[in-house]
């Protein structure tokens, strides 16, 4: 069989239908053209779909703006960019009736690579202690192969998409797709889908010779091509040694996005996605100047140009996150000495800045330690000037490039690799418990796991970082995202909890002219239940000049340090 070389309207019209489970594959790209055109197609007819997508982004607000969307399976509904935030479009929505199925980015790959394998189930180690574990297609079973007969397995039914969506590199007439990595959730969306893939490319080629390599999706699961230079923007595309540029992200764009769903984010629907009729009346309202300013953005030392532009602040007074930040880097440290760690797996936020900083001082001082992220990368090295974790950048000298699978699956968790991990959340209780999920049964929505369910319940150690407040640090969290049985210490702007037995104690706090007590009391007030005292309470030197420049470096703007 040879796909169809369509236009992206064409594609749309005859391969997507009223009532479909429509799976868009994320990857390093987060979006593709053929999302856009979807939209537009379907745009307040309510054709009923079942969204599939690992994180939603604040683009993935449009399916909801547009009335496309019944029930959504995810990971993650908020903004990334310029920082990890709730989105209100996602929270209007939700509480609305538009149903949700929360899940880890691990389960969720887990559950399309059942699908893609043609299994009733596979077996997953996430989600046990967790909230999530109520899901209909999770369940325990006790384990055949334990002599005992009460070990617990988990188990994960297969998540079958109708079409999925996913923007490659290149393909040929055919209809073989080439994509790199870092690919997040796979292509097991593009394998398990029924009817199969809508695909567009940067170029449409004859053939490809040599790059069988890259083909990650053959012609027979292809129903359309569609050539659409761009077509992940505002995410960016990595096509190393293929026969088409790499470019960026657009955080600008995202930006944008973010800020027009807080205000009139139908006028901003109609510019961006409903009024460009074509691919190419879209790459002409970003104009030229745009698009060659985002193909620099892969070139490793571009970050100097944006570095030039945010010089860091020494002068500026060290923030309660710059604090928490610093002292969690310590303790990071001290965790990956004792767990004698091959990896860390650095969360959003504040948390992948204190575990920089950590796995640089750790590094310097002689440490092979590695930095890995759910992408699916292992062994990067941040770049000054971007606070982001998925930072195209880096991809061209992260010396392994993979998928969340093996990130999730393996370099976590795995027996051959020892990972501890720096984590964030809105809420923490005594249990060291995370929740990132809902503040009260039915109340505010926040983000979802993420990759943070399947980090807390397989990482050698887990560190999280947070400032104490009675609204942070919890007696009991309202949804436990994350279970908490493998987080050792909870360090925050006025101290650090570790734990003994289990629960978290008062261990450690901050040096200062005022007495021990009065500081550990500052520390208690922060915390929502009658926190215990260890018997002998730590006093933590002030951050140094180098160790808050080193937080700076990355986040000169202080999006997520202020």
């Amino acid at each position: 069989m040879t796909a169809e070389t369509l236009s992206l309207e064409e594609a749309v019209e005859r391969h997507v239908r009223p009532g479909d489970v429509l799976h868009v594959l994320c990857g390093h790209c987060r979006w593709t053209a053929a999302a856009r055109a979807v939209v537009r197609r379907f745009w307040g007819t309510d054709p009923g779909f079942t969204l599939v997508m690992v994180s939603l982004g604040s683009l993935g607000a449009l399916f909801f703006e547009g009335g496309l969307v019944r029930k959504v399976v995810t990971t993650y509904s908020g903004d990334s960019f310029p920082t990890y935030t709730p989105n209100p479009v996602f929270q209007r929505g939700y509480r609305s009736g538009v149903e949700v199925e929360h899940w880890s980015i691990l389960t969720f790959s887990q559950r399309l690579e059942a699908a893609a394998r043609g299994l009733p189930a596979v077996v997953t180690g996430s989600l046990e202690g967790a909230d999530m574990a109520a899901n209909a297609a999770y369940a325990t079973v006790a384990s055949p192969f334990a002599g005992d007969g009460e070990a617990r397995i988990g188990l994960l039914a297969p998540l079958v998409p109708d079409v999925t969506l996913v923007h490659g590199a290149v393909a040929d007439r055919k209809g073989n797709v080439a994509l790199s990595e870092p690919l997040l959730e796979g292509v097991w969306g593009a394998w398990a889908a029924r009817r199969g893939v809508v695909a567009t490319v940067e170029r449409v080629v004859d053939e490809l010779p040599g790059l069988g390599p890259r083909v990650r999706i053959p012609a027979h699961r292809v129903l359309a091509v569609v050539e659409a230079p761009f077509g992940a923007h505002p995410g960016g595309l990595f096509a190393p040694g293929l026969p088409v540029e790499s470019y960026g992200e657009d955080i600008p764009f995202w930006v944008e996005a973010r800020e027009a769903t807080r205000g009139d984010f139908a006028a901003w629907a109609r510019r961006w996605a409903l009024e460009p009729a074509t691919q190419e009346a879209y790459l002409e309202q970003l104009g030229p100047k745009r698009l060659g300013w985002l193909r620099g953005r892969t070139d490793p030392e571009s970050w100097r140009e944006d570095a030039a532009a945010h010089p860091v602040d020494e002068a500026a007074p060290v923030s309660a996150w710059e604090l928490a930040a610093v002292l969690g880097a310590r303790e990071l440290r001290e965790v990956m000495e004792a767990e004698d760690a091959d990896a860390v797996l650095a969360g959003a936020g504040v948390a992948n800045l204190a575990a920089w900083a950590a796995v640089d001082a750790a590094r310097t001082g002689g440490s092979a330690v590695e930095l890995t992220a759910e992408l699916g990368m292992l062994g990067y090295r941040p770049t000054p000037a971007d606070p982001y974790i998925f930072n195209h950048r880096t991809f061209p000298v992260t010396p392994m490039l993979s998928d969340a699978s093996t990130v999730l699956g393996m370099v976590v968790g795995g027996p051959g690799t020892r990972t501890v991990a720096c984590l964030g959340a809105a809420q923490v209780d005594r249990r060291g418990n995370l929740n990132s999920t809902t503040l009260a049964p039915g109340g505010p929505f926040l983000v979802g796991s993420g990759g943070a369910n399947d980090v807390a319940s397989r990482a050698q150690a887990c560190v999280v970082v947070t400032l104490a407040r009675p609204e942070r640090v919890v007696d009991e969290v309202a949804y436990v995202t994350s279970p908490g049985r493998n987080v050792v210490a909870v360090v925050t702007d006025k101290g650090v909890l570790r734990r003994k037995g289990g629960e978290l104690v008062i261990a450690a706090v901050p040096s200062g002219t005022t007495p021990v007590g009065d500081r550990v009391a500052e520390l208690a007030a922060g915390c929502g239940w009658e926190v215990v005292v260890d018997d002998e309470v730590e006093e933590l030197p002030e951050p140094t000049d180098d160790e808050v420049r080193a937080l700076r470096r990355y986040d000169p703007e202080r999006l997520f340090l202020a």
